[in-house]
Parts: C-alpha cells; structure tokens; sequence
C-alpha cells in the first residue's frame, strides 16, 4: 500500500500527559496538543486507582481536533498510538469495557506479587518471560481479576492493552500487539508469543489475549464514529505500534547491541540485543529483558533513580540561593575536583526490588559544601551507568562501542562527562527530543508504503549527534 501523505498523528498516552502529535517523514513535529493526565479512584473501590479510559479518550480526540486543525488532512499517512505498558482491561464481544483500567500505580496487586508463588514460583516465571517481578505487572491484574470479579472474567472476550483500546476506539477492531505483550509477565522470550503455560497456571483462559500482532501491522481504519471525534479523516489507517519504551528505543537511532539511555526523574538503560539471559542470577538484579519492536531482538534494560535526586539536592541544598539553575549548580560542580575531596554518595534514594531505601552522604566534614555534595551526586550516577552497563553486556553477551544518551538529564555537560570516563566508552547526545513518537511514526510509514522499513524510514531522520569521548 502506497499513500500520497507523510505525516504520521501519533496518539501518546503517558501517565502525566495525552498528547497528540503530527510527525512528518523527516521526524519534524508539524503540530502537537497535550492535556493532563490522571488517575482517578475506582468507583467500586475508593483505595484502589483506576485510568478512566473514557475521559483519557475525549482528551485524545480534543487534542487532536486541535491538530488537525492546524495541518493539511490530505497529507495524513496514518495513525498510530502508543502508551506506557503493563495496564488493561477486560472487554466482552460487543466491545464493553468490563472493569475500568487497573493502574500500574494501584497498590491491589501488591499481596498479589507477593503470594504468585502459590501460583508458579518466581523463578520459573523470570526465566521464561524475562521481567522483574513488580508488583504492577498485568500478571497481577489478572491474577486479581480472576479471583475478586471471575464473572467479568467468564464473560469478557478479550484483555486489551491501554493502546489496544485507543486502536479499538478509533477502528473497531480489538488486536493486541507485541511490544505491550512483553511488559506483562506473560509472554514467553523464547516463542514471542503469550506463554499458554503462565496463563495455565494462573488460571486465565490464553484465548482471551488473542493472537498479538507485530509493530508496523495495520489493524483497521479510522471509522465513521472516531471520525467525527477526533477530526481525522475516515479510512486513514491505524497501525499498531504500542509501549513507548520500545519505540523510544528505535526512534533514538539504536542498532543492535547499541545501549541507550533515556536520562529524567529515573534513568532506563536499555539495548536491543540478539540474545539474552533470564536465568536465576539475574532475578532480583533489576535487569528485565522485553520483545523489541522487530522480531530477533530483545530489549534488555534496568533502571534506577536519577534526576528524582538531583532535584532533592536542589531543593535541599540550593533552597536559600532563589530560583538558582541547574547551570549554576553545574558551573560551582565543575570547579571541584574529581572524588569531591572525599564526598561519596550512595545514590540508592528510592525503593528498589528489595524494598529498601539506602541511600547515603558520607565523607563530609565542616568544609564541606553543596557543590561538593551535587558533584558527588553525579559522579555516583555515573558510576551506576557503568554498572548497568556492565549487567547489560552479561545478559546480552555483547560489548558496548558508545551509549546513546535521551532526556532531560542528557544537557548536563559534567554529567554527560562523567558517564563516558565512568563507562568507558563514548556518549552519544542527539537532537532529536520526541524519540517515542518519532520512533512509532517510523514503522506507520513503513506499513503504509513509504518506506520499505522502519530502518529504511529511519534514514530520513537527522539526529544531529553530539559525541563526548571518555578522557582516561
């Protein structure tokens, strides 16, 4: 299928903000509408958290009116959403929503994850989806729904992912894709497929996940009823695409074996490697492996808090110097020596696997200052690159030639010099900033013809790289 138009409108749920984006064929963004995001309390549980699907979907279409109001429709090539992972929600055939969308935020599946065990034991659950076992896994929500609403669960048709019902809004047609599929704990890494033994053990009928298509699959198009909601023309056609880390992922430029990382509040390492490892030694390490956007490739990441501290810091330390930036923090960082004259910091400030917070200031003296305190804070985030970069390089089995470097945190330049002397190896900063939407926008002009792949498409875009070498 070959169409005359180049712009992708990318639907882009994220936990904070619904976006809609209008993408052309060289990854510049033509015209973009956001709207806050929130949960909301479940109606049949206060102390639960639930997304209101129906109101984040009149957000969409707002946004989106507001878009195509401002290009030319007849240059619509496709459209495409795409969603942070793991939430869902039970659908009966005639296309209604059974139970709201269980949040990944919702705190009911904590004594779920805890007590899988009486389920299938951890470790055989590790090894053959790849993912951590946190508590927001869609496991858990199953597992809930099966046990406190097994009517809904006996008349539901199917569980659709979050951008699976945004498709379904647009086309009618309910199909899950792939890369939605790997955040859940209930694929197999080896088949790339949903796991019929996970969800035989948990009791969840396997047909009720349907068959999940590839990225790049058309899925329908835009109908009648989503026409006049959002404003896009009927029959443009929707293409699956799905968890934002993955497209993220694709749209920064990645090849094989080439690590990236997305620096924000938390910092996500992540490589699309060609082979991996799930074994016991890895559970509890923080490293999950997920199914990339093309088969043959598995995305092997981890993650740990990064930003989150460096605006603790500011507020802490920085407070009496008004609204002082981040490049004066840097400027007063740059002018004290390496090792903080004896400042370190343990940059665990957030729960991880274990549950327990540990992190640490040590070192200080009546001398000591807050520029020596910020360094030290970054220096100890660098040396947690090195170390995420080092678990990569054993469950892929490859070895790193640079990282790609997205995000808020990668225009720090002490700290983008930091991580290449800590990791060894050159760091990658590129221009391009929307890397989600640009990365889903790719493989839509791939399945309408533009290209004859999402790498083919990829070379169109200019990423406008800055490299910073290590110095030791």
């Amino acid at each position: 299928m070959k169409t005359s138009g180049d712009i992708v409108i990318v639907f882009d749920c994220g936990a904070t903000n619904v976006r809609v984006i209008a993408i052309n064929g060289k990854g510049e963004v033509v015209a973009s509408e956001s709207n806050s995001n929130n949960t909301r309390p479940d109606p049949f549980n206060t102390a639960y958290r639930i997304w209101d699907a129906g109101e984040i979907w009149n957000k969409m279409c707002l946004a989106s009116q507001s878009v195509l109001s401002r290009i030319d429709k007849n240059r619509i090539a496709g459209i495409t959403v795409t969603t942070f992972g793991v939430d869902g929600a039970l659908f009966d055939k005639s296309g209604n929503m059974l139970y709201p969308v269980i949040s990944w935020q919702c705190e009911r599946t904590i004594p779920i994850m805890a007590n899988i065990g009486k389920y299938i034991p951890v470790s055989k659950l590790y090894s053959e989806c790849g993912v951590q076992p946190f508590n927001f896994n869609t496991i858990n929500k199953l597992v809930w729904l099966s046990e406190n609403k097994p009517d809904l669960v006996e008349k539901s048709h199917i569980f659709l992912f979050m951008p699976s019902i945004f498709s379904f809004f647009l086309t009618g047609e309910m199909v899950n894709d792939l890369t939605m599929a790997g955040t859940s704990m209930l694929t197999s890494l080896a088949s790339r497929s949903f796991s019929s033994d996970i969800l035989g053990k948990i009791n969840f009928p396997a047909g009720k996940m349907g068959t999940p298509v590839e990225a790049g699959t058309i899925t329908g198009k835009v109908n009648r009823k989503a026409s006049v909601e959002t404003g896009i023309p009927e029959g443009v056609p929707v293409v699956a695409t799905g968890h934002d880390t993955q497209f993220a992922i694709f749209g920064s430029g990645a090849g094989k074996n080439q690590p990236v990382l997305s620096s924000g509040t938390w910092e996500i390492l992540m490589v699309r490697s060609g082979g991996f490892s799930a074994g016991n030694e890895q559970l509890g390490t923080g490293i999950t492996t997920e199914l990339d956007s093309l088969p043959g490739l598995y995305n092997i990441g981890n993650q740990w808090i990064a930003s989150g501290m460096l605006e603790w810091a500011r507020r802490s330390f920085y407070s009496g110097a008004g609204d002082i930036s981040y490049e004066m923090m840097i400027e007063g960082a740059e002018k004290v020596p390496p090792g903080c004259n004896g400042v370190r910091v343990i940059p665990k400030f957030y729960e991880e696997l274990d549950g327990k917070p540990g992190g640490q200031i040590l070192g200080l003296t009546m001398e000591s200052t807050r520029d020596e305190i910020y360094r030290a804070m970054l220096e100890a985030l660098a040396g947690r690159l090195a170390e995420g970069k080092n678990a990569l390089e054993k469950a892929g089995g490859f070895l790193t030639e640079s990282i790609i470097c997205v995000g808020g945190g990668s225009k720090n330049r002490l700290w983008n010099r930091l991580r290449a002397d800590a990791s060894g190896v050159p760091l990658k900063i590129i221009g391009q900033k929307e890397t989600t939407v640009l990365g889903a926008s790719l493989f839509v002009q791939a399945a309408v013809g533009n290209a004859s792949s999402p790498e083919e498409a990829r070379e169109a875009i200019d990423y406008k790289t800055e490299i910073i070498e290590p110095t030791n």
